[in-house]
């Protein structure tokens, strides 16, 4: 009997993304599982490709099978769940086998092959002069040579003679592997023989009697205590009195958990909450629940005390923010509360740092994970409870292979672990909501501010109008002395502004020509920060524009008005405040978000303006405050859930004023205050929003009462990105009628995205309204593979989860 191994390999293309059987050397059999990462010999050059191991089986024949050539990981990289999962998400998200392992595995954890050479056996035959150089290198060193290294130090390049010394076996080619991100090494000393009877210095004695007091030491700590240099220990290490060693060293982002504290008491309405939510939880199969509260309810208490309740029985737990920003006061309340139970995984974080609380997390030393979308895929074992908070928010959905939504992960995952999913949210998604009002989830509702704190009055200040204009452009006179009344009393003030930059917008006046990108489809941004207009979805700079490109004239004007510009008005208008701009320009470095909100919970700013990062899941019990400016430009973005993501960030954006004792106001300002989701925002009335939505989404079929399915088109050349979309229709249309009568289907487009250009690449989309099922599935797959290997110069993906394209 032969045992065989099904493995699917890195860097596949569509059409032959697919397990591969390979025979697996008696030699291995004993070392490999499923789950494993293998090297293997790869199309007809047998070029080495880094696989994973997906089954193994038995055969009586091995046929022409070609042999796995090694092992990479001594144990199982995947779990059974992790199979579980990668099998969900090449099947469900139209992605490669690889594609789906990169989101289960930290992206340290991959291997990198170089060439190298060691000596071989030689032929007696001549040698040029740099042959001869290139052996005599590789045969002083003790180890394989990289071939870059070999080239580099003999002045030679890639060429013909290199390739003859392989040919003549004078040199042997191999392939060094090696993990991309290392373990952190401490060197460590401890004594190696018994120091009596040796002459020692008087500064050795100090190092032997450390050692012997404390066993072991990091050579720093040894050195430290006492003071002596490193060539003391060194010395003592050649004679074999100490010995040194390595310790691996944590990475810990967020540094040693402190005391944990008492949590304070819950209020009635949160213990109401809890005890149904518990219920649940301690159910056989818990149904996914949904909490619903109104800002400021206090759900992060409920949050906290339901994992409590998954840790006493226990099971382990996961806790998912959409934003980075989000993660430092949660975390925070969480070390809080269970010390260093937590392990934080989010994309702000080094590779090494994720890598080891990857690994803490798997090897059982962290049973609370903390962290945003990809943490869903955190290796927790016997999870008891996953919290998906502030769950309407689009960042919980990838949008790169594979396009996923983190929603759908942990819901697969609850089923698995027979879990409880709980989302959360004051304003939560239509389908959310709607599934757990129709009885499909428990629906559990905070409807009042914890300790009955009153919700902030808010007024809607009609820009339209001359009275509310101020003296500063962006700021309209009810907020301008709103500003001023809380800077003389000490209080604090937000002002939201979901525009980064300086001006938003540089056009000729003379012809009418904005200054564009010239990769993207999108004007370019000017930063006074640092003298430069951006394009803030490829990052290209260019210097401000003096002269309009197209027709030469110097009117060029800049309009517009970003988060730099309304901090410029804000210093003149309020010369004595402290003001604080948190945008994706301040908070580039790591751990920004966390140093930037401290500040401002201290109280060492009295203003902070922001992009929508402050616009929900913070807390500033100082802040009574709170300014929206531009309300109107997310009410028209061109999707079907404008309305519902303006209501929610409205919504949340008002609720960060008065959480504490001193009461809030907001202030919006708009040039359309007669728009009812406005006025909905400003009563905080969730309720209200979802009739009237709910009704327009059944009215024209949109999501929650059909699945939007979105299949985009890229490539360098618009025409030929056009042709490849109306071809993929044509086929699509044709396949359907012949072998899927049956399939509920409506097709929109094709239509350019609603950024033609990206990155230099041109854009393209079909719109499907359909239903998730195995059926659709079979079809988009089948086409995806049938596009990928028709059409070379356009490449498609299928993304279930349609949104914004």
């Amino acid at each position: 009997m032969y045992t065989v191994a099904d493995v699917v390999v890195e860097n596949a293309a569509a059409h032959f993304d697919k397990a591969y059987s390979y025979l697996v050397p008696p030699a291995m059999e004993g070392a490999l599982a499923p789950g494993c990462r293998v090297r293997v010999p790869f199309g007809q050059g047998n070029r080495r490709r880094t696989g994973l191991v997906l089954e193994l089986s038995s055969r009586d024949d091995r046929g022409r099978l070609k042999e796995l050539s090694e092992v990479l990981d001594p144990a199982p990289l995947l779990q059974q769940e992790g199979l579980f999962l990668l099998r969900y998400l090449k099947t469900h998200t139209f992605c490669t086998w690889f594609d789906a392992l990169r989101v289960l595995i930290p992206a340290g954890a991959g291997v990198r092959g170089k060439t190298a050479y060691v000596p071989g056996t030689p032929d007696g035959g001549p040698l040029t002069e740099l042959q001869a150089r290139m052996v005599d290198l590789v045969k002083r060193s003790k180890a394989a040579v990289p071939q870059e290294t070999l080239l580099k130090k003999t002045g030679a390049a890639a060429d013909p003679q290199l390739a003859d010394l392989v040919s003549r076996g004078v040199l042997e080619k191999n392939e060094l592997l090696r993990q991309k991100v290392q373990d952190a090494k401490q060197v460590m000393a401890r004594l190696g023989q018994d120091p009596a009877g040796h002459r020692l210095t008087s500064k050795q004695q100090l190092v032997v009697n450390f050692l012997q007091e404390a066993e072991s030491a990091s050579l720093k700590e040894l050195c430290y205590y006492t003071g002596v240099t490193r060539a003391v220990s060194d010395n003592l290490a050649a004679t074999g009195l100490v010995e040194y060693y390595q310790r691996t060293v944590p990475r810990t982002p967020y540094g040693a958990a402190g005391p944990t504290e008492i949590p304070p008491p819950l209020t009635l309405a949160q213990q109401a909450a809890c005890e149904t939510l518990c219920r649940e939880l301690n159910s056989p199969a818990p149904q996914t629940g949904l909490l619903y509260g109104v800002t400021g309810s206090g759900k992060t208490q409920v949050f906290l005390s339901l994992i409590q309740t998954a840790l006493d029985q226990g099971k382990t737990a996961l806790m998912l923010v959409p934003e980075i920003s989000l993660t430092s006061q949660m975390v925070e309340s969480f070390h809080l509360r269970f010390g260093s139970r937590v392990a934080v995984l989010h994309s702000g974080l080094s590779l090494g740092e994720r890598m080891d609380e990857w690994k803490r997390i798997h090897t059982g030393g962290a049973d609370i994970v903390v962290g945003t979308r990809s943490a869903v895929f955190a290796p927790l074992k016997n999870i008891g409870l996953i919290v998906i908070d502030e769950e309407q928010e689009h960042t919980y959905k990838s949008e790169q292979s594979p396009r996923y939504h983190a929603r759908d992960i942990a819901r697969l995952r609850c089923a698995y672990h027979k879990a409880m999913l709980l989302l959360s949210s004051a304003t939560p998604s239509v389908e959310s909501y709607h599934a757990a009002a129709a009885g499909k989830g428990l629906l559990v509702a905070l409807d009042r501010r914890y300790n009955d704190i009153a919700l902030p009055q808010v007024e809607v200040v009609d820009m339209t109008q001359g009275k509310n204009l101020s003296e500063s452009p962006s700021i309209s006179a009810p907020l301008a002395q709103g500003l001023r009344d809380n800077l003389e009393h000490g209080r604090q003030s937000i002002l939201l502004l979901n525009r980064r930059g300086y001006s938003t917008m540089v056009r000729c006046s003379a012809c009418g020509t904005v200054c564009q990108c010239p990769h993207c489809s999108v004007a370019l941004t000017y930063h006074a920060a640092n003298g430069s207009l951006l394009c803030h979805y490829c990052g290209y700079a260019q210097p401000p524009a003096t002269s309009c490109a197209l027709c030469g004239s110097g009117l060029v004007r800049y309009g517009g008005s970003g988060t730099q510009k309304l901090q410029e008005e804000l210093e003149k208008l309020l010369p004595t405040a402290r003001i604080l701009r948190v945008d994706m320009d301040t908070t580039m470095r790591k751990f920004s978000h966390q140093h930037l909100f401290h500040s401002f919970a201290e109280g060492e700013y009295d203003i902070m303006v922001g992009t929508q990062m402050v616009a929900k899941g913070l807390n500033f019990p100082r802040v009574t405050l709170v300014g929206v400016l531009s309300a109107d430009q997310a009410l028209y973005s061109g999707d079907f859930r404008s309305y519902e993501r303006a209501f929610s960030l409205l919504t949340q954006v008002v609720g960060r004023s008065g959480r504490g004792e001193g009461g809030g106001r907001a202030v919006i300002q708009t040039y359309t205050p007669e728009n009812p989701i406005i006025q909905l925002a400003a009563n905080q009335d969730y309720p209200a929003f979802f009739r009237e939505e709910i009704r327009s989404r059944r009215l024209h079929l949109y999501p929650p009462f059909c699945v939007m399915a979105g299949i985009g088109f890229v490539g360098e050349d618009l025409a030929l990105v056009q042709s490849g979309a109306a071809l993929f229709l044509e086929h699509f249309r044709k396949r359907a009628t012949e072998s899927y009568p049956n399939l509920p289907v409506r097709l929109l487009g094709p239509i350019p995205f609603e950024q033609l250009k990206a990155a230099g690449k041109y854009r393209y989309k079909l719109i499907l309204k359909c239903k998730n099922t195995p059926e659709m599935r079979e079809l988009l797959e089948e086409l995806r593979q049938w596009f990928a290997a028709e059409c070379k110069t356009v490449s498609a993906f299928v993304d279930m989860h349609y949104d914004r394209m």
